[in-house]
């Protein structure tokens, strides 16, 4: 739900997209651990 909601919100920008993928990667690795 996050996700979604974090991939529609960043999808216009492409350089916030690229901002956000790392977000989202810091915030996957949080979950993984």
């Amino acid at each position: 739900m996050m996700n979604k909601a974090y991939k529609f919100r960043i999808y216009p920008n492409q350089a916030q997209a690229i901002l956000i993928n790392k977000t989202i990667g810091c915030s996957r690795f949080v979950f993984n651990h």
